[in-house]
């Protein structure tokens, strides 16, 4: 059987489970969907790499960044922060060469800036914290995909606090992608076979 599409936005695929479109085009999308994409993440690291591909994301495609994670990951030490932060220039040509990654000067400049800032935060609660105190009152509950936001007060607020602490491209519309990513928010389609399987909304 085809896969369904409805008037909302989502696909009912030949596993009977609907997602929305975007979700629906591959295997990859389908697996980070299905498994990963709205899942807590508290841990420093992790969130660290989420807020760094985010950036890498930013005027591409999330499936041109999630095909090249794992190459990101071995080119940035598995996004330790201590790692990172003390990159050189020697380094800055080495990522700048490897073709398994997005090699744009300022994104990578703007992640080891971002490590260093990372390793500040740590003497004022850290970055774990500092992203989910941001965490809003409710949640949105889009029935079809022209319903999702692509900014809230919130991630404006937590764009302002990140700069301030010397983040780089932490834009509004990326920190809300960055929210909706790791759970913050919940904006699966209320069709979705995945709305409110994170255990931070109900």
């Amino acid at each position: 059987m085809a896969n369904q599409v409805d008037t909302t936005g989502l696909v009912t695929g030949e596993d009977g489970l609907a997602r929305p479109m975007w979700a629906a085009k591959d295997a990859l999308l389908r697996e980070y969907y299905d498994t990963e994409w709205g899942m807590p993440v508290r841990d420093e690291r992790g969130l660290f790499e989420r807020l760094s591909l985010e950036a890498f994301q930013s005027g591409l495609s999330w499936a041109t960044i999630l095909r090249k994670r794992p190459a990101f990951r071995s080119a940035f030490r598995a996004f330790d922060p201590d790692k990172v932060a003390v990159f050189e220039e020697s380094d800055i040509e080495r990522l700048m060469s490897d073709t398994g990654i997005v090699r744009n000067r300022q994104k990578i400049l703007a992640t080891i800036g971002n490590a260093k800032a990372t390793i500040e935060l740590r003497a004022d609660g850290g970055l774990v914290d500092l992203i989910w105190s941001h965490r809003p009152d409710e949640t949105p509950r889009p029935k079809a995909l022209a319903d999702i936001p692509t900014t809230s007060p919130e991630s404006v607020t937590l764009a302002k606090t990140l700069r301030a602490k010397g983040f780089r491209f932490v834009g509004p519309t990326t920190m809300f992608a960055l929210m909706e990513a790791i759970g913050i928010v919940d904006t699966h389609l209320l069709g979705s076979h995945r709305r409110g399987t994170s255990g931070v909304w109900t």
